[in-house]
């Protein structure tokens, strides 16, 4: 069976991620991880062991990323933690830097390793050379066409291939970039799981005679991303991959809301599995945070049309409404409100494998009463009008969103 697997950047999202399809979820510890996450709650040496507690009693996988370029001081805070992660028992370890891969093979000799997408693999060579090594796993770079993934596919066939098929991509070859840092004056390193993502700013152009005077680097009145990627989507190729022997789908996003990692992962396990088609998990697709989708270097003739030139944000087609947290009876529940609902509105309530549209009706403020609106972080009670009744069953994992598609 092909394994859908989803960022993890938090232990609440980690249960939202395999309620709605995910095989596995990959996390990182805070010093040796390439997310430096700041809310939610976050998974940390303390907590490690219950987040691979979860998974094992759901009968899914904990991946643990180890993928920071390392330095003598962090080496030394691995040996210094090696004990919590033998006791954690992740089912395999992402690892990127050599120093990190031996401690591991020196400490831990029977974990899995899984090489990171960061070591920058791009042939059939380097897949057998970490084989050889005691890899179970590669991911491949995102910088490789089809064609190039099927070859290294048919030239090793025994070993996990693991690569990307969604979500943010790097404008540097695999993740090695250096702008975050200088940008910073070395405050926010990107290859420490702090990057600045300076390449999503806008940019002007200053001529040396003329100081004062900057040019934007501009086509319209938005400014210009020069350097900004389009996000991965590969949903449409999913079939192929899988008929190839790819072992694992891989989507970027530890930093994206819950709402973005259920509604992904929903999208790709229908696909996966053959229930949705693709130009309907595309439009899915656009209902998540993205800059705009593209195959990147996938089909061979990565150009221009892979950067997004007048955003730097993630958009998302439909706005995250509200968390299901309590039901109270049967057309009534309480939620976590995400962004303003009104009296009357007409929203769409999700599950991992049910939607419905529904009308809200009444809205109860704990203190206030009925009101006509509820804002965000309000824990509200919610009644609805709604028209498919199947997603009961699954109210606890539910979201609400706006309906349609916003362009």
């Amino acid at each position: 069976m092909t394994e859908l697997l989803m960022p993890a950047g938090s232990i609440e999202k980690m249960k939202y991620a395999f309620e709605y399809g995910a095989d596995a979820c990959y996390l990182g510890l805070a010093d040796f991880s390439l997310r430096a996450l700041r809310k939610g709650e976050l998974i940390d040496e303390n907590n490690i062991k219950s987040a691979v507690d979860i998974a094992n009693s759901l009968n899914k996988k904990v991946y643990c990323t180890f993928n920071i370029f390392a330095y003598d001081d962090d080496i030394k805070k691995l040996e210094e933690k090696i004990d919590i992660i033998k006791e954690a028992s992740p089912h395999a370890l992402i690892i990127s830097d050599f120093g990190i891969y031996r401690i591991i093979k020196k400490y831990l000799p029977n974990i899995d390793i899984h090489i990171s997408t960061q070591t920058n693999i791009l042939n059939s060579e380097a897949v057998k050379f970490w084989k050889d090594m005691g890899a179970s796993r590669v991911i491949l770079a995102r910088e490789l066409s089809f064609k190039q993934i099927e070859k290294i596919r048919k030239e090793v066939p025994d070993i996990e291939i693991e690569m990307f098929v969604h979500g943010a991509q790097c404008m540097a070859y695999s993740g090695r970039c250096l702008l975050s840092d200088y940008m910073t004056k070395g405050e926010r390193k990107a290859n420490l799981g702090n990057c600045a993502q300076a390449c999503r700013w806008s940019y002007k152009l200053l001529e040396e005679t003329r100081p004062n005077e900057p040019y934007e680097i501009i086509e319209n009145e938005k400014g210009t991303h020069i350097m900004s990627t389009k996000d991965l989507c590969l949903v449409r190729y999913i079939k192929d991959l899988k008929n190839i022997g790819i072992d694992s789908f891989k989507v970027e996003g530890r930093t994206k809301s819950l709402y973005y990692v259920s509604t992904v992962a929903k999208t790709y396990r229908k696909v996966i599995d053959g229930i949705w088609n693709e130009d309907h998990a595309f439009l899915e697709l656009k209902k998540a945070g993205n800059r705009g989708y593209s195959e990147g270097f996938f089909l061979g003739n990565n150009n221009s049309s892979s950067y997004s030139y007048d955003i730097s944000k993630g958009l998302a087609g439909a706005d995250f409404l509200g968390i299901f947290l309590e039901k109270i009876n049967n057309n009534q529940y309480e939620l976590l409100i995400k962004n303003k609902v009104c009296l009357n509105d007409k929203i769409e309530i999700i599950t991992p494998n049910f939607s419905s549209e529904a009308v809200v009706t009444k809205i109860i403020h704990e203190k206030k009463g009925e009101v006509d609106v509820a804002n965000t972080n309000d824990k509200i009670i919610l009644e609805f009008d709604y028209i498919d009744m199947q997603w009961l069953k699954e109210y606890s994992y539910a979201l609400i969103r706006t309906t349609g598609i916003k362009e």
